[in-house]
């Protein structure tokens, strides 16, 4: 069988016909690849289009649900409630301890009608506007006498609803009505509506709501900052906005429909109900990222499917990826290397921080032992007055037995007995300081902790001649906490206060301890201020003079605190001198049975 003749090579008036077929075949399939961009872009215009408008409906259609839901149950718990000044102006067990002045049993019942409705709290006035009588006994005694609940009762004889607003923030809602005793006022009994339960149901979702009265002003919402405010007032409060923000922002405007409103900075959809009592009005705002979410499935999905037709068309004009494989393989290899030395410089690195973190706390501890080197200086000075009490008691009591007096020379061992025990309290207070704080936190009363350093620093305010005045709860303020290491940032805090205000002529320093949602504890002091607040709390950095310290108090005290879980803050007071605030997280009763 004959051999195949070779394929015959082109001749030189075919080349140029191959050569234009060549480019033709480029030319086409980059057509067709824009072809394939231009149809894509459209298809996903369209589409993100019809499905945000049709997921936009179905969202709003969800939340005028919710928002008949809520209005709902508004209208249930004030109906319910409204009944219940009724129920208790006709108890006569009320009506008699008004008129016979006899309140002992009095309380104990309005808790047990609290137990059952669910009411806020209930109060019994007198006709006086005193209360007598109340759910919380921390009320008794207080005097509504101008509040417009009382006065507008004794004017009515049905009840009469009332919206006061709080000095710390929002509202109460009461019903009061006026109890009658043969035709005759004598007191009032109010009854608080508990709305403040649906502000803390509705923030379990994602949207944003708010109830409004008859004048605008809005009542109720899971916005703390709206409450009090005018709505159109309440949703000017805003972040600052980022430039990334800023971004987002002109994006979604350009992409889709102008938004309804604008919440936080993020584009919201708004939808309103009426509230049958009193012209209410109640408003959600529902965010678009659920739609988004949506949407962007179906758009991937399309785009994915583009992205698969480019690839096959963008595989036909990159053949000369083929050629450059060789490098890639080269440069796979380089980088192979170089993530070898990238790993070994991490674990250099990681070796440094453990390093630096043991300096740290090194360096916590002689500064906390510096701070202990002056205490003890001022401290020597209080155990040299029990010394020479001592002695001069010592002198008596001889005297005494020389004289054969007995029972007088055991009253002076007994005040001698009394001194030693007052040094050894103070060398137990240095030695419990002087040692290093452990990792294991306790529940700690910051209470006993401001005490304990008081106590350690009693000396030195006392030669310094600083006036304290602080104020503690007293219920116990429970943290999560260290105390060794919480007593060092307080006695920083206090040195630091002692020293801004040496050159003033009536040095004082305060002490506040709060308990809210965190355990708050302010010093603040009359000194001349804080000159440089952005790099108070970098380490080395002090407004002291030279000699007086080296700046790592305040760093190491930040330190100390962020490990707790809370922020150490500074600011300069408006009247002069320095604040210093520490936030931990308050030991809640569910916190401690988890521990």
């Amino acid at each position: 069988m004959p051999a195949a003749d070779p394929p015959a090579e082109p001749t030189q008036a075919q080349r140029p016909l191959q050569g234009r077929a060549a480019a033709r075949g480029r030319w086409l399939l980059r057509g067709v690849a824009l072809a394939v961009i231009a149809i894509a872009a459209a298809v996903i215009w369209y589409t993100n289009a019809f499905l945000t408008q049709s997921f936009t409906e179905s969202t709003r259609g969800r939340a005028e649900v919710r928002l008949a839901l809520y209005t709902g149950n508004i209208l249930s718990e004030l109906q319910r409630t409204s009944v219940v000044p009724l129920l208790l102006a006709r108890d006569p067990s009320l009506a008699g301890a008004l008129t016979a002045g006899e309140y002992s049993m009095t309380s104990q019942k309005l808790i047990s009608a609290q137990a059952e409705i669910g009411a806020a709290s209930i109060l019994l006035l007198d006709m006086n506007g005193r209360t007598v009588a109340a759910t919380d006994r921390n009320k008794i005694g207080t005097t509504l006498s101008t509040a417009p609940q009382f006065v507008e009762a004794l004017r009515s004889r049905e009840t009469v609803f009332t919206v006061t607003e709080r000095d710390t923030g929002g509202f109460d809602f009461t019903f009061a009505r006026a109890i009658h005793t043969e035709g005759k006022a004598v007191g009032v009994i109010l009854v608080a509506a508990e709305l403040a339960k649906f502000e803390r149901g509705w923030a379990g979702f994602a949207d944003a709501v708010a109830v409004i009265d008859s004048s605008g002003t809005v009542i109720l919402a899971t916005e703390p900052r709206w409450r009090g405010k005018p709505l159109d007032a309440a949703l000017a409060i805003s972040p600052a906005e980022t430039a990334i923000g800023r971004a987002v922002r002109a994006t979604f405007d350009w992409a889709n429909a102008r938004p309804d409103a604008y919440v936080r900075g993020e584009a919201v959809m708004r939808n309103e109900a009426r509230v049958p009592f009193r012209g209410w009005r109640i408003v959600s705002f529902t965010t678009y990222d659920s739609i988004r979410e949506r949407v962007n499935a179906v758009l991937s999905l399309e785009i994915m499917g583009f992205a698969l037709l480019l690839a096959a068309a963008f595989w036909f004009l990159s053949r000369r990826a083929r050629n450059e494989t060789a490098v890639v393989r080269r440069e796979s290899a380089e980088l192979r290397q170089l993530n070898a030395r990238l790993q070994r410089e991490i674990a250099e690195r990681e070796k440094v921080q453990k390093d630096l973190a043991v300096a740290e706390q090194t360096l916590a501890q002689s500064s906390k032992l510096a701070a202990l080197g002056e205490m003890s200086a001022a401290v020597s000075h209080e155990l040299n007055q029990p010394l020479a009490a001592m002695k001069t008691y010592l002198a008596g009591a001889r005297l005494l037995l020389q004289r054969r007096r007995a029972e007088e020379a055991l009253s002076s061992f007994q005040r001698i007995d009394d001194l030693i025990e007052r040094m050894g309290a103070i060398t137990r207070q240095l030695k419990s300081y002087a040692r290093k704080g452990g990792e294991a936190f306790e529940p700690i009363d910051v209470r006993i902790c401001v005490s304990s350093a008081l106590s350690m620093m009693e000396p030195t305010l006392r030669s310094g001649k600083v006036r304290i005045t602080h104020a503690l709860p007293r219920a116990p303020v429970m943290v999560m906490a260290d105390r060794i290491r919480l007593e060092q940032v307080l006695i920083n805090l206090l040195r630091n206060a002692v020293d801004a205000t040496k050159e003033v002529r009536e040095p004082q320093v305060e002490i506040l301890l709060s308990a809210g949602e965190t355990a708050t504890l302010t010093v603040r002091d009359n000194g001349q201020g804080i000159s440089d607040l952005d790099n108070l709390f970098e380490p080395f950095f002090t407004t002291k003079k030279p000699g007086d310290g080296v700046g790592l108090g305040l760093a190491i005290s930040s330190g100390i605190v962020n490990d707790l879980g809370g922020r150490l803050t500074a600011r300069n007071a408006p009247g002069g001198g320095a604040v210093f605030e520490v936030q931990l997280p308050i030991l809640q009763d569910k916190t401690r049975a988890a521990e």
